[in-house]
């Protein structure tokens, strides 16, 4: 007989829903699964092991145990309350419990954190650090100029598969197929740099990686010919940056900020931004018009005679 509780069996229900059902990714599955694995040990300390045993002073003893006795940060925190409350909703709506123990539950207020991008100049310097004939440049160079070119998330990027590289006629722009959170497809397009250095690596390098592994439809290899992954492309971006000098840190979500904050300067239509990041809401993308403002508060303070 199993000795599951039956708060355990109900997160295994609800993680199958938001993963099926609601079509979420992996990744954000396996977030999830981590939060309310805490959870469960919560309310287990409390000696609670029933959906219908859990109680607001519950859910509110949870919160206070993330924010004071393991000092979380308050974004760590309001995921993890977040976590907490859509199980609750699914407990309620599934008629596991009468009432929604988590309903008054209010997750942190976080501050408005600017996402980090570099100007386009320091794009250039780590962009041109990948510059060489040998094979793995030839395809750090195309991973790092698509990054840029699409604003595609790193796992987006690393999970590409030839197939997902649309042909077009030479000289034009090209375009690229990405998936997104909850396997949502867009249409990107890829820019005449990107462009060059992916078919550079699929003459040049792409068939030598595939012959030394696996038959396997990914677009980037490895050098034993397995699908790049995205600890080994972080390493790829960290690798660059060194190489470029910069004396700035640089992530796989630097490429991504850039790509949405040089658009933004440079005329785009934030909606337009929205769709080719694929965000839900173009709340998410107007985030990076702060920064454009910024910057161009800066310039104003720097050059106006009388700015200050």
């Amino acid at each position: 007989m199993s000795d599951r509780t039956a708060v355990a069996v109900a997160i295994d229900r609800y993680l199958r829903h938001v993963s099926i059902e609601r079509g979420l990714s992996e990744n954000t599955v396996a977030a999830y699964r981590r939060d309310l694995g805490a959870y469960e040990q919560s309310l287990a300390e409390r000696g609670i092991d029933s959906p219908d045993g859990i109680s607001t002073a519950d859910v509110s003893a949870f919160s206070q145990r993330l924010r004071v006795t393991e000092g979380l940060k308050a974004s760590s925190t309001a995921r993890m309350l977040s976590s907490v409350r859509g199980f609750h909703r699914f407990l309620l709506e599934e008629g596991l419990t009468d009432a929604d123990a988590a309903a008054e539950t209010k997750p942190p207020k976080l501050g408005t954190r600017l996402p980090k991008a570099i100007s386009i100049d320091q794009m250039a310097t780590v962009l041109a650090a990948t510059d060489g004939d040998e094979l793995q440049q030839l395809r750090d160079k195309a991973l790092l100029e698509l990054l840029y070119a699409t604003g595609a998330r790193i796992s987006e990027a690393v999970a590409l598969n030839v197939d997902d590289v649309i042909a077009t006629e030479p000289g034009e722009v090209g375009v690229i197929r990405l998936f997104g959170k909850g396997n949502k497809q867009r249409i990107v397009p890829v820019g005449s740099y990107a462009r060059a250095a992916i078919d550079a690596y699929l003459v040049r390098a792409r068939p030598t990686f595939s012959s030394r592994g696996k038959a396997t439809p990914a677009l980037f290899l490895g050098a034993r010919g397995q699908r790049v992954s995205r600890q080994n492309a972080w390493l790829i971006i960290r690798a660059a940056a060194e190489r470029a000098e910069l004396g700035i840190e640089i992530s796989p979500h630097t490429f991504r900020h850039s790509f949405a904050t040089h658009l933004l300067a440079g005329g785009a239509d934030v909606r337009v931004v929205q769709e080719l990041l694929g965000h839900s809401s173009v709340a998410t993308t107007q985030i990076y018009t702060l920064v454009t403002a910024d910057t161009l508060r800066d310039m104003y303070t720097t050059a106006h005679p009388r700015a200050r």
